[in-house]
């Protein structure tokens, strides 16, 4: 089901919320129609360091829309796959990590 586009920010629309990079990657998905693989070769970089970039994208989109917090591990760890500092899987193992050890500090 698409998200509730009704419910915006209070400050207008979700896309004026993103910083410049983002809404940058938003006019170059636009203009390679789509295409991951046409946008990796713009940007010059690996289909997976695109799909990682579009996923954080999704991410802040989706935050916005729901009013919640961005997560900085989880931004963090997107910066250092996308510098080749780190592997996406190990960033991935880290994230849910993490995200398991703040769950159990919640809940205990």
């Amino acid at each position: 089901m698409p998200p509730d586009l009704t419910t915006r920010p209070p400050q207008g629309h979700v896309l004026k919320e993103l910083e410049d990079e983002d809404l940058d990657m938003v006019v170059q998905l636009l203009l390679a129609s789509g295409s991951l693989k046409e946008l990796a070769r713009r940007y010059q970089v690996s289909y997976p360091t695109i799909r990682l970039r579009l996923n954080r994208l999704i991410e802040r989109v989706d935050a916005l829309l729901d009013g919640r917090p961005l997560d900085p591990m989880a931004a963090h760890l997107a910066g250092l796959v996308e510098r080749g500092e780190m592997s996406l899987e190990g960033a991935q193992s880290a994230l849910t990590l993490h995200r398991e050890s703040l769950e159990r500090s919640h809940n205990s």
